[in-house]
């Protein structure tokens, strides 16, 4: 069977298109420090902050403490946390955290793709995902009121 060449680009870009939404659909999976994956999706209908940060940046060192320190306070008010570590390695993030008590999960994003995804173009950087799953806000900074953000689509 032949096919003209309007006909092959067509069928061509209908592959490229179906890849790519495949791919941007797909589960982000991340490890944790004790290298146990984990995949992100499966804590839909959660509130979720997602922190990306580095162990080189001083904001980014003062707000990982402060994040630490409230984190019991946000998972009982049902709130996920994950600080997600932007292109480092495992052995760099855990020397940062080897002596310091740890109550977040820590992921480690080596290539940066989960960084990518969410457009992240700095850090420090909260993203903040309602129960609904939509990103509802992004902030440099851990705002006063973020429960008011995560939970603002709720009826």
């Amino acid at each position: 069977m032949k096919f003209s060449i309007k006909s092959r680009i067509f069928l061509s870009v209908i592959l490229i298109l179906t890849f790519v939404t495949s791919a941007l659909a797909s589960d982000i999976i991340l490890n944790d420090l004790n290298g146990k994956s984990v995949n992100l999706s499966s804590y839909k209908n959660k509130p979720t902050i997602l922190f990306f940060w580095t162990t080189w940046c001083p904001y980014c060192r003062k707000e990982i403490k402060e994040l630490n320190r409230m984190y019991a306070q946000m998972k009982k008010e049902g709130i996920l946390v994950f600080a997600i570590n932007i292109g480092e390695t495992e052995y760099k993030v855990k020397n940062f955290f080897k002596n310091y008590e740890l109550n977040l999960r820590v992921l480690v994003d080596r290539q940066s793709l989960t960084a990518e995804k969410y457009d992240i173009m700095g850090v420090p950087t909260y993203v903040f995902i309602a129960d609904s799953g939509n990103i509802v806000a992004d902030r440099n900074n851990l705002p006063e009121d973020y429960k008011t953000l995560l939970f603002k689509l709720k009826r």
